[in-house]
């Protein structure tokens, strides 16, 4: 069983690490997509929902400054490294 010390710790521990994973991808500059669908020209997903009101565009590339919310910042990744990181795009379900 785990003390609050240690689920404290890892709790904190665990952000502070895709935080300085992220900014290390950033410098980089290395594609971020190894092999998921690269016979296509850009990675995207669609997910049709009910109860949302409008799109909501999440970021997979991991650079855009409105994380988790996509700014687009895809495109110039995918120029300077030949990636095909793409979005993921939840709709509302059409009735």
């Amino acid at each position: 069983m785990q003390t609050m010390q240690t689920m404290h710790s890892t709790a904190v521990f665990a952000p502070s690490r895709v935080m300085a994973r992220r900014s290390t991808r950033v410098c980089a500059a290395q594609p971020i997509n190894i092999n998921i669908r690269k016979d296509e020209a850009k990675v995207v997903d669609k997910v049709d929902v009910s109860g949302e009101d409008k799109p909501q565009v999440f970021c997979r590339c991991w650079r855009s400054g409105t994380f988790p919310m996509c700014d687009a910042a895809h495109v110039k990744h995918n120029e300077a490294t030949g990636d095909n990181v793409g979005p993921l795009i939840i709709e509302c379900k059409q009735k």
